[in-house]
């Protein structure tokens, strides 16, 4: 920075003045003005002595000094004599100040406090019933610097109205309007911080943490905050513990080092570290003094920037350091304010002249800043021209310059001023100036900050990396943080191994497809189980796997779901094209076997099997052949209703003709011969077409109630099929097929009893034998469907009915009227009405069947 150089030399030069030169700084703690703001600053810390054994209401003495707090107060000075110049913000009157050191002690605070509040031009606070009219001593106060005294100190100008603006107080609970009705604040609230702590941790996948705050209410609000943050985040924290000060005795320092041993014992890499600076020294000198492990710790703005743990020897063995600062803008002429004021400050002339001017508050709160005045040049140099190098204190700079602003611009307002002049009229009261500081928003250097109703202001973070270098920490922007974070990996530095990001988790992240099943109390530590077909890991964090629906599905250890593909008997599937090679095959032999029976129709083969009732079995045969083809292919609500009846209705028509046949066969073998004639005729056309008819209609009917009652319908079966929907045609009940069945069953074990016991007659065509056999092969046929089609897969069961309804039909063509196409091509000889049909000159056989054949016959010639 240019005016660091400056600065450097102008040290340098005073440093000339010699070791014994003090500076005239406490002096410059008071200005007279028009409206005086009071101040609260860290200027010094108490001996833990003094506080541990004090008994009586007297002064503390803070002995030891802070150079963070000179830097604040002449950030407060600088910004108050810019608005004394300046011509626009407050024409024509002059701001003041009264600055108090706090010790960072609450009961160093009280005493400053209550001047700020004793009614102007006295030291004493009047009780009053109303106190609007009250004018103190001040008109608003700047600080303190942490939450700890902003919680006393906000309630304490609350019931007075009197306007607070802090600029490091960040505790949450400060933002409750109905206890701290008058604090505001020119940093963001911790919830933010944390906020930006808990993304980080998640950018870097640290779920298995530990969580450390100082045992103060700084400490106690920031882990109960980051624990709620965390937990909703699914970040597990490992140990919780509250690091208790350093000012008490060797009990509780055994407490600070129980929790160090147990967070350098486990497996937890990072320590989220919420605490004061104090509480952090005492941690840290711990930790570096037994060479506990080196972890990763994420820090807050309390003590990340802190002298006193900066300058701690080796504090490079801790690991690596990591916190958010609050962004602000820069103020290069800050340097060379700092330069004039220290200069000043040495100058014995300008410090003769202050000592002129008695400050008649001494002798109540006494030096405002005691080592201010007994400090070396040569002391304050090293940490001064450090910090302000390394541009570690901008944010805490310009938060306290900004903080006077917003009161300047709330006296603007209140005043009526305009860019030339503020109209005379009574003094303000504090309460009026806090009315216009509610929501008010106020421009400096270039940014817009506006006061929230909770009295916050939003800001951007920095993320900053604590680099090793003599003789303290340089801190290194490596990220930002405005709601979303942005990191540059390039500019870190861990203490890891190879420059690693250290890994802080229980387990380790599940491959894909696998889910946690935890083992303890913790969420993150968990065993990886995988995902089962048919379910997948929708997000990382899941602990059960997320069943597809039921349109889709997935394999093991999947990550999504994909849609089911519809599956159904395709044209294309091995087994249809099996069975239509065996339809083909059947078809035609059924319609060879029609062709050659319609052309020797006049035949007595033909005429013995019926005639034209032969050939329309066979026709019935070849539809029931073509009734398979309803079966593969997309099922519709139409091909689902029409397959069983389409099937078994010409199959009735077929049956029906072969029980002529066998009726015939039996009456001219078991019937007296005086009645055979008679039960002929009726067997024959017409009557044998209107029985036909009969038993399809008969049929028909029962298919009919077979629909109405137990009707097939399209089906989408999800559960089938691991990876596809299997559509098919649902057959409702077993008794609605049973019905379809019930004719042709009854038809085939009639034609079965009527020709089972009948006599062979040697030399003639055995016909009772053809339909004994022919109707075996159709129970074996049906009888076999039954158990295969039950154990069969829903998708292959209509290509086992298909099977079924060929395997009947061709037994039938096979045993019946195949053989007798063979005797018409091959024995055409044996087409003769003697050996078909039982006539001849020879037949003189008397009784029995025989003998009725032989009159039946003597009866056709």
């Amino acid at each position: 920075m240019p005016g660091l150089a400056v600065l450097g030399l102008s040290l340098v030069a005073l440093l000339g003045l010699g070791r014994g030169a003090l500076l005239c700084l406490s002096q410059q703690f008071r200005m007279e003005g028009d409206y005086i703001l009071g101040g609260l600053f860290p200027l010094g810390l108490a001996e833990e002595t003094d506080l541990n054994h004090r008994t009586r209401p007297d002064s503390i003495t803070c002995s030891r000094f802070s150079t963070m707090g000179l830097f604040l107060v002449m950030a407060l000075k600088m910004a108050v004599e810019e608005i004394n110049n300046s011509s626009t913000l407050l024409p024509g009157l002059q701001l003041g100040y009264d600055l108090f050191d706090t010790c960072s002690e609450p009961v160093v605070t009280m005493k400053p406090s209550l001047m700020f509040l004793a009614k102007a031009g006295s030291r004493s606070i009047a009780a009053y019933c109303n106190y609007t009219q009250y004018q103190p001593r001040v008109l608003a106060v700047i600080g303190p610097h942490s939450s700890e005294l902003a919680l006393i100190t906000g309630k304490f100008f609350g019931f007075f109205l009197m306007p607070q603006v802090s600029y490091g107080a960040s505790m949450d609970r400060l933002s409750n309007r109905e206890t701290f009705p008058s604090f505001f604040r020119t940093v963001t609230s911790n919830r933010v911080q944390l906020e930006a702590m808990v993304t980080l941790l998640q950018h870097f996948g640290w779920n298995w943490v530990a969580a450390l705050g100082s045992d103060d209410e700084y400490g106690r609000e920031g882990l109960s905050t980051f624990s709620s943050l965390a937990h909703a985040r699914n970040i597990c924290v490992a140990h919780e513990s509250l690091v208790l000060l350093s000012r008490t005795n060797s009990v509780r320092l055994g407490k600070v080092q129980d929790v160090l041993h147990q967070v350098n014992q486990s497996q937890v890499h990072v320590v989220v570290l919420f605490a004061s600076a104090r509480a952090v020294y005492s941690l840290f000198q711990y930790s570096i003094r037994h060479s506990l492990t080196p972890k990763v710790w994420v820090g807050c703005d309390a003590w990340l920037t802190s002298d006193l743990v900066m300058t701690l020897p080796d504090i490079q063995r801790v690991g690596t350091v990591l916190g958010f600062l609050q962004r602000g803008a820069l103020l290069p002429e800050f340097f060379h304010y700092m330069e004039t004021q220290l200069a000043v400050a040495a100058d014995p002339a300008f410090c003769a002249s202050l000592d002129a001017e008695q400050d008649v508050e001494e002798d109540v709160v006494g030096p405002r800043c005691p080592r201010c005045d007994q400090i070396m040049l040569q002391n304050l140099s090293t940490g001064l021209v450090h910090n302000l190098s390394a541009g570690e204190l901008h944010h805490q700079i310009f938060a306290t310059y900004a903080a006077v602003y917003s009161v300047a611009q709330a006296l603007h307002h209140t005043l009526h001023c305009s860019t030339s002049s503020c109209p005379t009229q009574e003094p303000v009261k504090p309460w009026q100036l806090l009315d216009k500081m509610y929501n008010m928003s106020f421009h400096i250097r270039g940014l817009e900050l506006r006061f929230s109703d909770s009295g916050n202001v939003d800001m951007e973070y920095d993320l900053k990396m604590w680099v090793w270098q003599s003789p303290m920490p340089k801190l290194r922007t490596v990220g930002t943080y405005n709601g979303s974070l942005q990191l540059q990996p390039t500019l870190m530095h861990w203490h890891a191994p190879n420059n690693q990001v250290p890994v802080s988790q229980c387990s380790q992240e599940c491959r894909e497809g696998q889910v946690r099943r935890v083992k303890g109390f913790h969420s993150c530590c968990y065993d990886c189980v995988d995902c089962k077909a048919g379910s997948y890991r929708q997000n990382p964090d899941d602990l059960t796997c997320t069943l597809c629906d039921q349109d889709q599905w997935s394999p093991e250890r999947s990550m999504r779901c994909f849609p089911r593909r519809p599956r159904f008997l395709e044209w294309g599937d091995p087994a249809v094209l099996l069975l239509l090679l065996l339809l083909a095959l059947v078809l035609g032999l059924v319609l060879a076997a029609l062709g050659l029976f319609i052309r020797h129709r006049d035949s007595p083969l033909v005429q013995a099997s019926g005639g034209p009732l032969a050939c329309f079995g066979l026709a019935c045969l070849g539809l029931v052949c073509l009734s398979v083809l309803l079966f593969p292919g997309w099922p519709g609500p139409a091909s689902c209703l029409a397959q069983q009846p389409v099937a078994h209705l010409p199959l009735t028509g077929c049956l029906s003709t072969l029980f002529l046949q066998a009726a015939e066969t039996f009456v001219e073998s078991e019937l007296p011969p005086t009645w055979v004639a008679w039960v002929r005729g009726h067997l024959r056309a017409p009557w044998a077409w209107l029985l036909v008819l009969l038993l399809i209609l008969m049929e028909a009917a029962l298919c009919g109630w077979s629909l109405a009652a137990f009707p097939s319908k399209v089906e989408m079966d999800w559960r089938v099929l691991p990876r596809e929907v299997l559509v098919h045609c649902h057959m409702h009940s077993w008794v609605g097929l049973g019905l379809v069945h019930i004719t042709n069953a009854t038809l085939a074990f009639l034609c079965f009893l009527g020709t089972f016991l009948v006599q062979s007659q040697p030399g003639h065509y055995n016909r009772a034998r053809a339909l004994t056999f022919t109707m075996l092969a159709y129970f074996v046929t049906w009888v076999s469907f039954v158990p295969l089609f039950t154990n069969m897969q829903v998708l292959y069961q209509p290509a086992v009915q298909m099977g079924a309804i060929l395997l009947c039909a061709l037994g039938i063509l096979a045993i019946f009227h195949l053989p007798k196409c063979y005797l018409l091509l091959w024995w055409p000889e044996l087409n003769t009405p003697e050996f078909f049909l039982g006539q001849g000159p020879n037949d003189t056989t008397d009784g029995g069947g025989s003998g009725g054949r032989d009159r039946t016959q003597g009866d056709h010639e």
